[in-house]
Protein backbone atom coordinates (compact mmCIF):
# COMPACT_ATOMS: atom_id res chain seq x y z
CA UNK A 1 0.00 0.00 0.00
CA UNK A 2 1.13 3.44 -0.63
CA UNK A 3 0.58 5.92 1.43
CA UNK A 4 -0.34 8.54 -1.10
CA UNK A 5 -3.02 6.12 -2.47
CA UNK A 6 -4.31 5.53 0.88
CA UNK A 7 -7.59 7.35 3.00
CA UNK A 8 -6.06 8.23 5.81
CA UNK A 9 -6.89 11.44 7.16
CA UNK A 10 -5.00 12.07 10.68
CA UNK A 11 -5.59 15.13 12.86
CA UNK A 12 -2.59 16.95 14.97
CA UNK A 13 -5.70 18.42 17.67
CA UNK A 14 -7.39 16.02 19.69
CA UNK A 15 -11.42 15.82 18.92
CA UNK A 16 -13.66 17.97 21.74
CA UNK A 17 -16.35 15.28 21.70
CA UNK A 18 -13.99 11.68 22.43
CA UNK A 19 -13.40 11.48 26.56
CA UNK A 20 -11.35 8.81 26.92
CA UNK A 21 -7.68 7.67 24.99
CA UNK A 22 -8.97 4.84 22.31
CA UNK A 23 -11.56 7.35 21.32
CA UNK A 24 -9.57 10.46 20.90
CA UNK A 25 -7.00 7.72 19.09
CA UNK A 26 -9.09 6.13 16.86
CA UNK A 27 -10.19 9.44 15.33
CA UNK A 28 -6.70 11.59 15.12
CA UNK A 29 -5.01 8.08 13.81
CA UNK A 30 -7.97 7.94 11.11
CA UNK A 31 -9.68 4.81 11.67
CA UNK A 32 -12.77 5.92 12.40
CA UNK A 33 -15.16 9.10 11.71
CA UNK A 34 -18.52 9.50 13.94
CA UNK A 35 -22.01 9.84 12.34
CA UNK A 36 -23.76 10.31 14.69
CA UNK A 37 -24.40 9.74 18.30
CA UNK A 38 -23.24 5.86 18.71
CA UNK A 39 -22.68 5.10 15.60
CA UNK A 40 -19.16 5.39 13.04
CA UNK A 41 -17.96 5.04 10.27
CA UNK A 42 -14.70 2.84 10.16
CA UNK A 43 -11.93 4.14 8.00
CA UNK A 44 -9.52 1.96 5.61
CA UNK A 45 -7.23 1.77 8.54
CA UNK A 46 -10.01 0.90 10.98
CA UNK A 47 -11.94 -1.45 8.61
CA UNK A 48 -8.32 -3.80 8.11
CA UNK A 49 -8.25 -3.63 12.68
CA UNK A 50 -11.73 -5.11 12.36
CA UNK A 51 -10.78 -7.65 9.83
CA UNK A 52 -8.05 -8.67 11.55
CA UNK A 53 -9.57 -9.32 14.39
CA UNK A 54 -12.65 -11.17 13.11
CA UNK A 55 -10.10 -13.80 11.10
CA UNK A 56 -8.31 -14.37 14.40
CA UNK A 57 -12.02 -15.14 15.91
CA UNK A 58 -12.83 -17.62 12.79
CA UNK A 59 -9.82 -19.57 13.10
CA UNK A 60 -10.12 -19.94 16.55
CA UNK A 61 -14.24 -20.82 16.21
CA UNK A 62 -13.47 -22.87 13.16
CA UNK A 63 -10.62 -24.56 15.03
CA UNK A 64 -13.22 -25.66 17.94
CA UNK A 65 -15.28 -27.48 15.25
CA UNK A 66 -18.01 -23.95 15.49
CA UNK A 67 -19.74 -23.01 12.40
CA UNK A 68 -20.74 -19.93 10.59
CA UNK A 69 -24.12 -18.82 10.44
CA UNK A 70 -25.58 -15.19 9.56
CA UNK A 71 -28.62 -14.01 11.18
CA UNK A 72 -30.87 -11.25 10.44
CA UNK A 73 -30.54 -8.22 12.16
CA UNK A 74 -34.08 -7.80 12.00
CA UNK A 75 -36.51 -9.40 14.04
CA UNK A 76 -40.58 -9.34 14.96
CA UNK A 77 -40.81 -8.59 18.39
CA UNK A 78 -42.71 -11.53 19.14
CA UNK A 79 -40.07 -13.51 19.69
CA UNK A 80 -38.60 -11.06 22.13
CA UNK A 81 -42.26 -10.90 23.91
CA UNK A 82 -41.91 -15.10 24.04
CA UNK A 83 -39.30 -15.33 25.32
CA UNK A 84 -39.71 -12.78 28.16
CA UNK A 85 -37.55 -10.68 27.11
CA UNK A 86 -39.15 -7.84 25.70
CA UNK A 87 -39.89 -6.40 28.79
CA UNK A 88 -36.36 -6.55 29.99
CA UNK A 89 -34.14 -4.96 27.47
CA UNK A 90 -37.34 -1.78 27.18
CA UNK A 91 -36.18 1.37 25.84
CA UNK A 92 -32.62 0.03 24.77
CA UNK A 93 -34.14 -2.01 22.40
CA UNK A 94 -34.57 -0.44 18.83
CA UNK A 95 -37.76 -0.84 17.39
CA UNK A 96 -39.96 0.11 14.65
CA UNK A 97 -43.70 -0.29 12.70
CA UNK A 98 -42.89 -1.71 9.23
CA UNK A 99 -45.67 -0.84 6.68
CA UNK A 100 -47.91 -4.14 7.78
CA UNK A 101 -48.34 -2.47 11.14
CA UNK A 102 -46.29 -5.35 12.63
CA UNK A 103 -43.71 -4.40 15.28
CA UNK A 104 -40.11 -5.37 14.34
CA UNK A 105 -36.74 -5.23 16.12
CA UNK A 106 -33.80 -3.95 15.31
CA UNK A 107 -31.26 -6.94 17.14
CA UNK A 108 -29.81 -6.57 20.47
CA UNK A 109 -28.79 -10.20 20.47
CA UNK A 110 -29.83 -13.90 18.88
CA UNK A 111 -30.98 -15.87 21.66
CA UNK A 112 -34.41 -16.25 20.44
CA UNK A 113 -33.78 -16.32 16.31
CA UNK A 114 -30.94 -19.01 16.82
CA UNK A 115 -33.25 -21.30 19.12
CA UNK A 116 -36.17 -21.08 16.77
CA UNK A 117 -33.67 -21.92 13.81
CA UNK A 118 -32.17 -25.32 15.33
CA UNK A 119 -35.18 -26.48 16.85
CA UNK A 120 -36.96 -26.39 13.69
CA UNK A 121 -34.20 -28.52 12.10
CA UNK A 122 -32.12 -30.44 14.75
CA UNK A 123 -34.12 -33.15 15.69
CA UNK A 124 -32.78 -35.70 17.11
CA UNK A 125 -29.57 -36.62 19.75
CA UNK A 126 -27.81 -37.59 16.71
CA UNK A 127 -27.40 -34.35 15.68
CA UNK A 128 -25.85 -33.18 18.86
CA UNK A 129 -23.46 -31.43 20.15
CA UNK A 130 -23.53 -28.27 17.81
CA UNK A 131 -22.25 -24.76 18.20
CA UNK A 132 -22.89 -21.99 15.77
CA UNK A 133 -21.44 -18.80 15.54
CA UNK A 134 -21.87 -15.56 13.67
CA UNK A 135 -20.22 -11.84 13.04
CA UNK A 136 -23.01 -9.95 12.98
CA UNK A 137 -23.91 -6.03 13.63
CA UNK A 138 -26.14 -5.23 16.82
CA UNK A 139 -28.13 -2.89 17.59
CA UNK A 140 -28.78 -1.22 21.54
CA UNK A 141 -30.21 2.51 21.63
CA UNK A 142 -28.13 3.74 24.87
CA UNK A 143 -29.24 5.92 26.72
CA UNK A 144 -25.70 7.94 26.49
CA UNK A 145 -23.39 6.76 24.25
CA UNK A 146 -20.11 7.57 25.03
CA UNK A 147 -16.38 6.64 24.96
CA UNK A 148 -16.39 5.86 20.98
CA UNK A 149 -16.57 2.53 19.80
CA UNK A 150 -16.69 1.27 23.53
CA UNK A 151 -20.25 1.72 24.13
CA UNK A 152 -22.36 2.62 20.84
CA UNK A 153 -25.96 2.19 19.55
CA UNK A 154 -24.75 0.16 16.83
CA UNK A 155 -21.68 -2.43 17.08
CA UNK A 156 -19.89 -5.97 16.06
CA UNK A 157 -20.30 -8.80 18.29
CA UNK A 158 -19.24 -12.49 17.48
CA UNK A 159 -22.01 -14.39 19.16
CA UNK A 160 -21.88 -18.18 19.49
CA UNK A 161 -24.01 -20.86 20.58
CA UNK A 162 -23.74 -23.96 21.85
CA UNK A 163 -26.56 -27.07 21.57
CA UNK A 164 -26.21 -30.11 23.77
CA UNK A 165 -28.38 -33.18 25.18
CA UNK A 166 -27.46 -33.16 28.87
CA UNK A 167 -25.01 -30.60 31.62
CA UNK A 168 -21.93 -32.91 30.01
CA UNK A 169 -22.36 -31.86 26.84
CA UNK A 170 -22.28 -28.33 27.97
CA UNK A 171 -19.46 -28.46 29.67
CA UNK A 172 -17.68 -29.18 27.27
CA UNK A 173 -18.57 -27.18 24.56
CA UNK A 174 -18.36 -24.38 27.62
CA UNK A 175 -14.95 -25.55 27.85
CA UNK A 176 -13.92 -25.06 23.90
CA UNK A 177 -15.40 -21.75 23.76
CA UNK A 178 -13.79 -20.65 27.02
CA UNK A 179 -10.00 -21.89 25.73
CA UNK A 180 -10.96 -20.51 22.30
CA UNK A 181 -11.83 -16.89 23.75
CA UNK A 182 -8.35 -17.76 25.60
CA UNK A 183 -6.70 -18.08 22.29
CA UNK A 184 -8.19 -15.11 20.53
CA UNK A 185 -7.47 -12.49 23.25
CA UNK A 186 -3.48 -13.72 23.89
CA UNK A 187 -3.33 -13.47 19.64
CA UNK A 188 -4.93 -10.16 19.81
CA UNK A 189 -2.01 -8.95 21.84
CA UNK A 190 -4.64 -8.11 24.79
CA UNK A 191 -3.94 -8.09 29.01
CA UNK A 192 -7.06 -9.95 30.51
CA UNK A 193 -8.44 -11.17 33.81
CA UNK A 194 -11.19 -13.74 33.59
CA UNK A 195 -14.06 -13.22 36.46
CA UNK A 196 -17.02 -14.82 37.36
CA UNK A 197 -19.55 -12.80 36.46
CA UNK A 198 -23.18 -12.21 36.71
CA UNK A 199 -25.50 -13.23 33.67
CA UNK A 200 -27.81 -10.41 33.91
CA UNK A 201 -30.61 -10.46 31.66
CA UNK A 202 -28.93 -13.36 29.91
CA UNK A 203 -30.09 -15.99 31.98
CA UNK A 204 -28.25 -19.45 32.94
CA UNK A 205 -26.68 -20.18 36.16
CA UNK A 206 -23.10 -20.10 35.16
CA UNK A 207 -21.15 -16.86 33.00
CA UNK A 208 -17.49 -15.91 33.05
CA UNK A 209 -16.48 -12.01 31.82
CA UNK A 210 -12.73 -11.45 29.85
CA UNK A 211 -11.99 -7.84 31.32
CA UNK A 212 -8.94 -6.05 30.22
CA UNK A 213 -8.41 -3.40 32.89
CA UNK A 214 -8.19 0.36 31.97
CA UNK A 215 -9.46 3.46 33.97
CA UNK A 216 -11.59 4.10 31.07
CA UNK A 217 -13.54 0.96 31.46
CA UNK A 218 -16.98 1.30 32.88
CA UNK A 219 -17.36 -1.84 34.47
CA UNK A 220 -15.82 -2.61 38.08
CA UNK A 221 -14.08 -5.89 39.08
CA UNK A 222 -12.59 -7.19 42.23
CA UNK A 223 -9.75 -9.53 42.20
CA UNK A 224 -7.18 -11.06 44.29
CA UNK A 225 -3.39 -10.68 42.94
CA UNK A 226 -2.07 -13.21 46.26
CA UNK A 227 -4.18 -15.99 44.74
CA UNK A 228 -5.62 -14.64 41.47
CA UNK A 229 -9.88 -14.57 42.43
CA UNK A 230 -11.17 -12.22 40.86
CA UNK A 231 -15.12 -11.23 39.88
CA UNK A 232 -17.39 -8.61 38.77
CA UNK A 233 -18.43 -6.18 41.54
CA UNK A 234 -22.15 -7.13 40.99
CA UNK A 235 -21.25 -11.35 41.51
CA UNK A 236 -18.22 -10.84 43.88
CA UNK A 237 -18.22 -12.55 47.10
CA UNK A 238 -18.14 -10.89 50.82
CA UNK A 239 -17.40 -13.13 53.09
CA UNK A 240 -18.21 -11.45 56.77
CA UNK A 241 -15.58 -11.70 60.02
CA UNK A 242 -16.31 -14.29 62.15
CA UNK A 243 -14.75 -12.63 65.05
CA UNK A 244 -17.10 -10.24 65.93
CA UNK A 245 -17.43 -8.09 69.09
CA UNK A 246 -19.18 -8.99 71.77
CA UNK A 247 -20.70 -5.78 73.42
CA UNK A 248 -23.63 -5.49 76.22
CA UNK A 249 -27.74 -4.86 74.96
CA UNK A 250 -27.81 -1.03 75.62
CA UNK A 251 -31.41 0.19 76.10
CA UNK A 252 -33.08 1.33 73.20
CA UNK A 253 -34.12 4.98 72.49
CA UNK A 254 -35.66 7.36 69.95
CA UNK A 255 -33.79 10.24 69.40
CA UNK A 256 -34.66 13.56 67.15
CA UNK A 257 -33.29 14.29 63.64
CA UNK A 258 -35.01 16.90 62.06
CA UNK A 259 -35.20 16.61 58.28
CA UNK A 260 -32.18 14.64 58.28
CA UNK A 261 -32.24 11.76 56.64
CA UNK A 262 -28.85 10.53 55.09
CA UNK A 263 -26.29 8.28 56.73
CA UNK A 264 -23.42 10.68 56.30
CA UNK A 265 -25.67 14.00 58.31
CA UNK A 266 -27.42 10.78 60.91
CA UNK A 267 -23.58 9.92 61.31
CA UNK A 268 -22.65 13.24 62.14
CA UNK A 269 -25.44 14.45 64.10
CA UNK A 270 -25.71 11.62 66.48
CA UNK A 271 -21.37 10.64 66.77
CA UNK A 272 -22.02 7.39 65.34
CA UNK A 273 -19.97 5.61 62.07
CA UNK A 274 -21.55 4.73 59.62
CA UNK A 275 -20.95 1.11 60.13
CA UNK A 276 -22.50 1.15 62.97
CA UNK A 277 -25.72 2.73 61.47
CA UNK A 278 -28.05 0.23 59.54
CA UNK A 279 -30.25 1.15 56.33
CA UNK A 280 -33.67 0.00 55.49
CA UNK A 281 -34.65 0.54 51.83
CA UNK A 282 -37.92 -0.31 50.41
CA UNK A 283 -37.74 -2.39 47.57
CA UNK A 284 -41.05 -3.23 44.95
CA UNK A 285 -40.30 -7.00 43.21
CA UNK A 286 -43.13 -8.53 41.60
CA UNK A 287 -45.40 -5.63 42.81
CA UNK A 288 -44.66 -6.90 46.10
CA UNK A 289 -42.50 -4.47 49.13
CA UNK A 290 -39.23 -5.77 50.44
CA UNK A 291 -37.66 -4.16 53.24
CA UNK A 292 -33.54 -4.69 52.82
CA UNK A 293 -31.18 -4.02 55.38
CA UNK A 294 -27.49 -3.30 54.96
CA UNK A 295 -24.86 -1.65 56.89
CA UNK A 296 -24.33 2.45 56.54
CA UNK A 297 -21.04 2.36 54.62
CA UNK A 298 -22.00 -0.76 52.58
CA UNK A 299 -24.32 -0.53 49.18
CA UNK A 300 -26.66 -2.74 47.99
CA UNK A 301 -25.85 -4.99 45.15
CA UNK A 302 -29.19 -5.44 42.98
CA UNK A 303 -27.74 -8.10 41.01
CA UNK A 304 -27.47 -10.05 44.10
CA UNK A 305 -30.65 -9.68 45.83
CA UNK A 306 -32.73 -10.29 41.97
CA UNK A 307 -30.86 -13.80 42.61
CA UNK A 308 -31.86 -13.86 46.40
CA UNK A 309 -35.19 -13.27 45.46
CA UNK A 310 -35.40 -15.33 41.95
CA UNK A 311 -37.04 -12.30 40.30
CA UNK A 312 -35.80 -10.51 36.97
CA UNK A 313 -36.97 -7.15 37.97
CA UNK A 314 -36.59 -5.12 41.21
CA UNK A 315 -36.98 -1.67 42.10
CA UNK A 316 -36.81 0.56 44.95
CA UNK A 317 -40.08 1.67 45.88
CA UNK A 318 -41.87 4.65 45.30
CA UNK A 319 -42.22 7.60 48.15
CA UNK A 320 -46.39 6.43 48.37
CA UNK A 321 -45.63 3.07 49.01
CA UNK A 322 -42.93 3.87 51.32
CA UNK A 323 -45.36 5.74 53.70
CA UNK A 324 -47.67 3.11 53.68
CA UNK A 325 -45.13 0.64 54.62
CA UNK A 326 -43.24 2.26 57.12
CA UNK A 327 -45.34 4.89 58.20
CA UNK A 328 -43.38 7.24 57.54
CA UNK A 329 -41.69 9.50 54.64
CA UNK A 330 -38.10 9.08 52.94
CA UNK A 331 -35.11 8.80 54.71
CA UNK A 332 -36.79 7.23 58.44
CA UNK A 333 -37.33 3.65 58.00
CA UNK A 334 -36.31 1.01 59.95
CA UNK A 335 -37.21 -2.41 61.05
CA UNK A 336 -38.75 -1.76 63.84
CA UNK A 337 -42.46 -2.51 64.26
CA UNK A 338 -42.49 -3.38 60.36
CA UNK A 339 -45.28 -5.35 59.93
CA UNK A 340 -46.88 -7.99 57.33
CA UNK A 341 -43.36 -7.61 55.12
CA UNK A 342 -40.56 -9.43 53.83
CA UNK A 343 -37.02 -8.31 55.28
CA UNK A 344 -33.76 -9.50 53.59
CA UNK A 345 -30.72 -8.94 55.86
CA UNK A 346 -27.05 -8.43 54.89
CA UNK A 347 -24.73 -11.03 56.19
CA UNK A 348 -22.33 -8.14 57.61
CA UNK A 349 -25.03 -7.57 60.25
CA UNK A 350 -25.00 -10.70 62.00
CA UNK A 351 -23.82 -10.15 65.36
CA UNK A 352 -23.77 -6.10 65.03
CA UNK A 353 -24.89 -4.93 68.13
CA UNK A 354 -26.63 -1.66 69.56
CA UNK A 355 -26.69 0.03 66.15
CA UNK A 356 -28.55 2.94 64.70
CA UNK A 357 -31.77 2.95 62.36
CA UNK A 358 -34.87 4.97 61.33
CA UNK A 359 -37.37 4.89 63.56
CA UNK A 360 -40.60 4.58 60.70
CA UNK A 361 -41.41 8.74 62.20
CA UNK A 362 -40.82 11.33 60.52
CA UNK A 363 -37.86 12.91 61.99
CA UNK A 364 -36.89 10.35 64.73
CA UNK A 365 -34.10 7.60 64.65
CA UNK A 366 -33.43 5.00 67.17
CA UNK A 367 -30.26 4.20 68.82
CA UNK A 368 -28.98 1.31 70.30
CA UNK A 369 -31.38 -1.32 67.96
CA UNK A 370 -30.59 -5.04 68.35
CA UNK A 371 -31.33 -8.13 66.58
CA UNK A 372 -34.39 -10.97 68.67
CA UNK A 373 -34.94 -8.19 71.55
CA UNK A 374 -36.24 -5.00 69.30
CA UNK A 375 -37.11 -7.01 65.60
CA UNK A 376 -36.97 -10.20 64.41
CA UNK A 377 -34.47 -10.69 61.14
CA UNK A 378 -35.29 -14.64 59.83
CA UNK A 379 -33.33 -14.27 56.64
CA UNK A 380 -29.66 -13.29 56.01
CA UNK A 381 -28.27 -13.04 52.78
CA UNK A 382 -24.99 -11.13 50.86
CA UNK A 383 -26.79 -8.98 49.03
CA UNK A 384 -23.89 -5.80 49.12
CA UNK A 385 -21.24 -4.56 47.20
CA UNK A 386 -17.86 -6.15 47.86
CA UNK A 387 -15.47 -3.14 48.96
CA UNK A 388 -11.41 -2.90 49.35
CA UNK A 389 -11.98 -3.23 53.51
CA UNK A 390 -13.39 -7.46 52.25
CA UNK A 391 -10.95 -9.67 52.15
CA UNK A 392 -11.02 -12.41 49.44
CA UNK A 393 -13.23 -15.38 50.01
CA UNK A 394 -10.39 -17.69 48.65
CA UNK A 395 -7.54 -16.93 50.91
CA UNK A 396 -8.35 -14.20 52.44
CA UNK A 397 -5.91 -12.07 51.08
CA UNK A 398 -6.21 -8.08 49.61
CA UNK A 399 -8.60 -7.14 47.71
CA UNK A 400 -8.21 -4.59 44.88
CA UNK A 401 -11.07 -3.14 42.96
CA UNK A 402 -10.20 -1.54 39.39
CA UNK A 403 -12.21 -0.27 36.24
CA UNK A 404 -12.15 -2.79 33.23
CA UNK A 405 -13.72 -2.91 29.94
CA UNK A 406 -15.48 -6.01 29.16
CA UNK A 407 -14.26 -8.03 25.64
CA UNK A 408 -16.11 -11.33 26.13
CA UNK A 409 -18.63 -12.88 28.00
CA UNK A 410 -20.05 -16.64 28.17
CA UNK A 411 -22.92 -18.20 29.23
CA UNK A 412 -23.84 -21.43 30.57
CA UNK A 413 -27.56 -20.68 29.25
CA UNK A 414 -29.53 -24.31 30.67
CA UNK A 415 -33.33 -24.63 29.56
CA UNK A 416 -33.85 -20.79 29.72
CA UNK A 417 -34.59 -20.42 26.33
CA UNK A 418 -35.42 -23.67 25.03
CA UNK A 419 -37.92 -24.31 27.38
CA UNK A 420 -39.24 -21.24 27.20
CA UNK A 421 -39.57 -20.93 23.40
CA UNK A 422 -40.42 -25.09 23.64
CA UNK A 423 -37.51 -25.84 21.52
CA UNK A 424 -36.78 -30.03 21.84
CA UNK A 425 -34.76 -32.87 20.33
CA UNK A 426 -35.83 -36.28 20.75
CA UNK A 427 -33.34 -38.43 23.11
CA UNK A 428 -32.04 -41.52 22.91
CA UNK A 429 -34.99 -42.62 25.54
CA UNK A 430 -37.39 -41.71 22.90
CA UNK A 431 -38.88 -38.74 24.90
CA UNK A 432 -38.56 -35.27 24.50
CA UNK A 433 -36.22 -33.03 26.34
CA UNK A 434 -34.96 -28.88 25.97
CA UNK A 435 -31.41 -28.17 24.31
CA UNK A 436 -29.39 -27.69 27.41
CA UNK A 437 -27.69 -24.27 25.84
CA UNK A 438 -24.38 -22.03 25.83
CA UNK A 439 -23.83 -18.48 24.61
CA UNK A 440 -20.64 -16.75 23.72
CA UNK A 441 -20.20 -13.46 22.89
CA UNK A 442 -17.19 -11.17 21.79
CA UNK A 443 -17.50 -7.46 21.58
CA UNK A 444 -15.39 -7.08 18.43
CA UNK A 445 -15.19 -3.18 18.12
CA UNK A 446 -14.11 -3.25 22.06
CA UNK A 447 -11.11 -5.46 21.08
CA UNK A 448 -9.22 -2.67 19.21
CA UNK A 449 -10.62 0.28 21.42
CA UNK A 450 -9.40 -1.76 24.52
CA UNK A 451 -6.38 -2.49 22.99
CA UNK A 452 -5.81 0.95 22.13
CA UNK A 453 -6.41 2.30 25.87
CA UNK A 454 -3.74 -0.76 27.32
CA UNK A 455 -0.97 -0.23 24.74
CA UNK A 456 -0.35 3.58 23.63
CA UNK A 457 2.32 6.50 24.72
CA UNK A 458 2.01 10.27 24.21
CA UNK A 459 2.51 9.89 20.33
CA UNK A 460 -0.08 7.44 19.69
CA UNK A 461 -1.26 4.04 19.65
CA UNK A 462 1.43 1.13 19.82
CA UNK A 463 -0.65 -1.92 17.71
CA UNK A 464 0.27 -5.51 18.46
CA UNK A 465 1.49 -7.01 14.87
CA UNK A 466 -1.67 -9.38 14.65
CA UNK A 467 -4.16 -6.93 14.19
CA UNK A 468 -2.39 -3.50 13.12
CA UNK A 469 -3.33 -1.70 10.12
CA UNK A 470 0.23 -2.79 8.91
CA UNK A 471 2.84 -4.22 9.93
CA UNK A 472 5.35 -2.06 8.83
CA UNK A 473 5.46 1.82 7.78
CA UNK A 474 8.69 2.49 5.30
CA UNK A 475 9.24 6.08 5.67
CA UNK A 476 12.36 7.84 2.62
CA UNK A 477 12.10 11.03 4.17
CA UNK A 478 12.95 12.72 0.86
CA UNK A 479 11.23 11.32 -1.61
CA UNK A 480 13.35 14.48 -4.02
CA UNK A 481 16.06 12.17 -3.06
CA UNK A 482 16.79 9.31 -5.83
CA UNK A 483 18.65 6.49 -4.29
CA UNK A 484 16.42 7.01 -0.98
CA UNK A 485 13.22 6.43 -2.99
CA UNK A 486 15.11 3.16 -4.75
CA UNK A 487 15.82 1.70 -1.46
CA UNK A 488 12.48 2.63 -0.31
CA UNK A 489 10.84 0.51 -3.60
CA UNK A 490 13.61 -2.22 -2.76
CA UNK A 491 12.58 -2.93 0.72
CA UNK A 492 9.13 -2.58 0.29
CA UNK A 493 8.70 -5.31 -3.01
CA UNK A 494 10.93 -7.36 -0.85
CA UNK A 495 8.42 -7.41 2.63
CA UNK A 496 5.54 -7.43 0.21
CA UNK A 497 6.78 -10.26 -1.47
CA UNK A 498 7.42 -12.00 1.89
CA UNK A 499 3.86 -11.61 2.85
CA UNK A 500 4.16 -8.53 4.99
CA UNK A 501 1.73 -5.66 5.67
CA UNK A 502 3.85 -3.16 4.79
CA UNK A 503 2.83 0.89 3.85
CA UNK A 504 5.06 2.97 1.90
CA UNK A 505 4.79 6.39 3.03
CA UNK A 506 5.60 8.11 -0.27
CA UNK A 507 4.03 11.42 0.29
CA UNK A 508 6.41 14.75 -0.19
CA UNK A 509 6.04 16.05 3.43
CA UNK A 510 8.45 17.14 5.57
CA UNK A 511 10.06 14.10 7.97
CA UNK A 512 8.35 15.48 11.05
CA UNK A 513 4.92 14.97 9.56
CA UNK A 514 5.71 11.64 8.66
CA UNK A 515 7.19 10.42 12.03
CA UNK A 516 4.04 11.82 13.33
CA UNK A 517 1.64 9.94 11.34
CA UNK A 518 3.79 6.90 11.49
CA UNK A 519 3.37 6.96 15.81
CA UNK A 520 -0.10 8.23 15.64
CA UNK A 521 -0.87 5.45 14.07
CA UNK A 522 0.93 2.94 15.80
CA UNK A 523 2.36 0.89 13.01
CA UNK A 524 4.55 -2.08 14.88
CA UNK A 525 7.86 -1.45 12.50
CA UNK A 526 9.14 1.80 11.20
CA UNK A 527 11.93 1.58 8.48
CA UNK A 528 13.54 4.66 8.63
CA UNK A 529 15.32 6.23 5.19
CA UNK A 530 17.51 9.27 5.70
CA UNK A 531 20.36 10.41 3.52
CA UNK A 532 22.91 10.38 5.44
CA UNK A 533 22.62 6.74 6.31
CA UNK A 534 21.87 5.69 2.92
CA UNK A 535 25.48 7.42 2.17
CA UNK A 536 26.62 4.46 3.86
CA UNK A 537 24.30 1.48 2.70
CA UNK A 538 22.30 1.51 5.81
CA UNK A 539 19.03 2.39 6.97
CA UNK A 540 17.26 2.34 10.60
CA UNK A 541 14.71 -0.48 12.04
CA UNK A 542 12.61 0.91 14.48
CA UNK A 543 10.85 -0.62 17.34
CA UNK A 544 7.44 1.44 17.40
CA UNK A 545 6.93 0.18 21.61
CA UNK A 546 10.69 -0.04 22.47
CA UNK A 547 11.70 2.69 20.31
CA UNK A 548 14.96 0.80 19.92
CA UNK A 549 16.95 1.52 16.52
CA UNK A 550 18.67 -1.18 14.43
CA UNK A 551 21.09 0.20 12.31
CA UNK A 552 21.21 -2.11 9.12
CA UNK A 553 22.07 -2.61 5.55
CA UNK A 554 19.84 -1.86 3.11
CA UNK A 555 20.23 -5.34 1.68
CA UNK A 556 19.95 -6.82 4.82
CA UNK A 557 16.76 -4.63 6.42
CA UNK A 558 13.59 -7.21 5.06
CA UNK A 559 15.52 -9.96 6.85
CA UNK A 560 15.44 -7.40 10.01
CA UNK A 561 12.04 -6.46 10.22
CA UNK A 562 10.75 -9.99 9.63
CA UNK A 563 13.33 -11.17 12.90
CA UNK A 564 12.04 -8.28 14.52
CA UNK A 565 8.34 -8.92 14.05
CA UNK A 566 8.53 -12.27 14.95
CA UNK A 567 9.59 -11.06 18.38
CA UNK A 568 7.33 -8.93 18.76
CA UNK A 569 3.84 -11.32 17.31
CA UNK A 570 5.24 -13.50 20.53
Amino acid sequence: MRWSEGFIPTLKEEPAEAEIISHKLMIRAGLIRKLTAGAYSYLPLGFRVLNKIESIIREEMDAKGAQEVLLPALQPSELWKESGRYEDLGEDMVKFIDRHKKEMVMGPTHEEVITGLVHGEVKSYRQLPLILYQIQTKFRDEMRPRFGVIRSREFIMKDAYSFDRDAKGLEASYKKMYDAYCRIFSRCGLSYIIVEADPGVMGGDVSHEFMVLSKSGEDLLAHCKKCGYAASLDKAQCVEKSELEEKELKSLKEVDTPDITTIDKVSKLLNVRPDKMVKTLIYEADGNPIAILVRGDHDINEAKLKRVLNVSHIKLAEPEMIEVVTKAPVGFAGPCGLKGIEMIVDSSLKGLKNFVTGANKRDKHLINVNFDRDFKAEKFADIRYITEDDRCPKCKGDIKIEHAIEVGHVFKLGIKYSQTLSATFLDEDGKEKPFIMGCYGIGVNRIAAALIEQSHDADGIIWHPAIAPYEVVILPLNTEHKPSVDAAEKIYNELTSAGIETILDDRNERAGVKFKDADLIGFPVQVVIGEKRLANGEVEVKDRKTKQVKVVKVTEAAYAVKGLLDVLRK
